[in-house]
């Protein structure tokens, strides 16, 4: 099983650990960013860390898993053949997920949430609501990463592979900002 240092290795080695003024499609804004995309382009290190991921759910044996457009999508994919169970995922459709596709949810089905990255568990709680307006049961959500700093909002059980403390600020409190430090929006749903 992957150790959390070994995951911030890898996030080290594809250089997706950014630094400067990003805001969250939260809303809130750091000095670090965390951009998984750069880690599951690489379809190695992408298997490894999903393929742990799924190990962490494999117990509760989930029908099917499921993950938020765009940083849910590879997760949801990679997870979901290490399971040997069929990979979805939500899109927002005027700002609210929904299955498109013809994506079908059955009621009574044991669905897992994947993401890439949490900060606050919003997206993550959408789908799992989603999900539950089927009748479908959530066991879980299963993230790589965790930067809520423990303060992550979430009705089910949830687990990542590694745990990192920033500071998160809002945009009226952000030091940030005060400082005139432009802001970045990488991945942001946020205009």
């Amino acid at each position: 099983m992957l150790e959390g240092k070994e995951i911030l290795n890898m996030l080290k080695k594809v250089d997706a650990l950014k630094e400067g003024h990003f805001v969250f499609s939260s809303g809130l804004h750091s000095e670090i960013y965390i951009q998984c995309a750069l880690l599951l382009k690489e379809p190695n290190l992408s298997e490894k860390v999903c393929r742990a991921i799924a190990e962490k759910f494999r117990h509760e044996k989930p029908d099917l898993v499921i993950g938020p457009a765009l940083g849910g999508i590879i997760v949801a994919y990679e997870v979901a053949r290490h399971l040997g169970v069929p990979g979805l995922f939500t899109e927002r459709e005027n700002g609210k997920m929904k299955l498109r596709r013809m994506f079908t949810i059955k009621p009574g089905q044991k669905v897992l949430v994947v993401e890439d990255v949490i900060t606050t568990g919003g997206s993550s709680q959408e789908v799992v609501n989603l999900v539950e307006s089927y009748g479908a049961h959530v066991i879980g959500v299963g993230a790589i990463v965790d930067r809520s700093n423990g303060l992550a909002k979430l009705s089910v059980p949830f687990q990542a592979l590694v745990k990192v403390t920033m500071n998160n600020y809002t945009p009226e409190e952000c030091p940030l900002c005060k400082q005139g430090i432009p802001l970045d929006k990488p991945g942001s749903r946020k205009s």
